[in-house]
């Protein structure tokens, strides 16, 4: 067999790697993703080592030398860790320096100072989405839950009514707006353009946040009525400080990348030019590691140093910010080589050769895809990763516009029906103080009209586009 260069792996222009046929391939596909399954629901093995075995045993189905498929897998691992890697480290540093330094808080604080009544829903929105763009979704539940008791006693809320407008907004930045794991794999999957997606997702988040969020947690708050758990209120992190970032330079420092890479898409559209001197300059400082580079660098200023710290400290935080993405970055590289092993044994051509005698949209068959395997393994990186490995193919063709709400497909699908294979719905259900029935009333049934409205609007924006 040939030997093929990364280059041509990376570019997805590889000759498949066996000649199996597509009902094989189809029978490798199901049994490679079943084995991850396995080992994840059943066998509690770390998504890296089930994804790691389910390439093998993918490859193994398809009847592809076992050389070969080692070689897929590691050349997608290196290539999606190379993509993306960084990326997730910065948003990691970023996010451990606005929580650490009590920027957060202050985002927090400000905000619920100005909201009161009805409002204070749409506050807990505004405040989750702000402080869920450089967040991972777990950190920000760490951060929110706090707020989101003390809010519910003290103003005699219902905590539903409180909490799930919050969840909306952690959980919508999670499944849509890079620079999550999530978007961020798919867009390198797929080739989306990342300043284009992250401004149709935003524009697909604002809508689907409202419904799942303030509108949604009227019913859930009749459903499930319970107080705020007296024993899960902990201390806020910044209650050791004797002073916190302001709130202007905050929000400034927390939107500094997203603007950024909007203002380079938004250039790259009207100029169309890549000899123009303005769209140079803008290509490279929107570009999404210089943009959360710059994030970084000035949140040190107006994060850390504002709240005191030393250079010291902040070298202690930045290193702090690392360790626990370790899991996160090898989950997602070895997603890439399970992507790069289904396009090497010719699954991209199958689905291909599958969709043309479908009458289903592309868009919605990755939705649909990714909804399955979030079912089956309960994660939304693991479901965001194997989709885009699948549908990557149908990205040929398409328009930048169609590639971006592809990957927006697949964020929407990766939310479906959190249940009790996901480590968020105990997370959720232990900070609330519910059983498991009152958490799929509120927080799956809250999962599962992201999505469902997610894809709406997908679907709608590209009759636009």
């Amino acid at each position: 067999m040939t030997s093929l260069s990364v280059e041509i792996l990376a570019a997805d222009a590889a000759e498949p790697i066996t000649s199996a046929g597509n009902a094989q391939l189809g029978i490798a596909v199901l049994a490679g993703i079943a084995v991850i399954v396995l080992l994840i629901t059943r066998f509690k093995l770390h998504a890296f080592l089930a994804l790691t075995i389910g390439s093998l045993a993918l490859g193994a189905f398809a009847g592809a030398p076992l050389a070969d498929t080692i070689k897929s897998f590691t050349t997608g691992l290196g290539t999606t860790v190379a993509g993306v890697g960084v990326l997730i480290a910065l948003g990691a540093i970023l996010g451990k320096l606005l929580a650490d330094s009590g920027g957060a808080d202050q985002i927090v604080d400000t905000i619920l100072a100005k909201a009161s009544g009805r409002a204070m829903p749409w506050a807990m929105v505004l405040i989750a989405s702000v402080i869920g763009l450089p967040l991972f979704f777990e950190v920000g539940i760490v951060l929110l839950i706090p707020v989101v008791l003390l809010v519910a006693k003290r103003g005699n809320y219902s905590l539903m009514r409180i909490g799930v407008p919050a969840l909306a907004g952690l959980s919508v930045m999670h499944g849509l707006i890079p620079p999550h794991p999530g978007p961020l794999v798919a867009i390198d999957a797929v080739g989306a353009n990342l300043g284009v997606t992250l401004a149709l997702g935003l524009l697909v988040a604002i809508p689907t946040v409202i419904i799942a969020g303030p509108v949604f947690s009227r019913f859930a708050a009749r459903w499930v009525d319970i107080p705020a758990p007296e024993k899960m209120i902990p201390v806020r992190p910044s209650e050791e400080l004797e002073k916190r970032p302001g709130f202007g330079a905050t929000v400034a420092t927390v939107l500094l990348p997203v603007v950024l890479m909007l203002v380079k898409a938004l250039v790259d559209i009207v100029v169309d030019d890549p000899a123009n001197g303005v769209q140079k300059v803008t290509d490279v400082i929107g570009s999404p590691l210089i943009a959360l580079l710059a994030a970084v660098i000035v949140g040190m200023f107006t994060l850390g140093r504002a709240a005191g710290f030393s250079k010291e400290r902040l070298s202690s935080t930045v290193e702090k910010s690392l360790a626990p993405i370790a899991g996160i970055l090898l989950i997602v590289g070895a997603g890439g080589g399970f992507k790069q092993t289904l396009i090497d044994i010719g699954v991209g051509q199958m689905i291909l050769d599958f969709s043309e005698n479908w009458s289903i949209p592309a868009l919605l068959l990755a939705w649909l895809i990714a909804v399955a395997i979030r079912l089956a393994t309960g994660s939304a990186t693991v479901a965001t990763i194997s989709a885009a490995g699948l549908v990557a193919p149908l990205a040929e063709g398409m328009s930048t516009g169609e590639v971006s709400l592809l990957v927006l497909a697949i964020g929407a699908g990766s939310l479906f029906f959190s249940h009790v294979n996901d480590a968020g719905f105990w997370l959720v259900k232990e900070y609330f103080g519910m059983d498991v029935g009152q958490t799929i009333k509120t927080w799956s049934v809250m999962e599962t009209i992201i999505s469902v409205v997610g894809i709406a609007f997908v679907l709608l924006l590209s009759l636009v586009l």
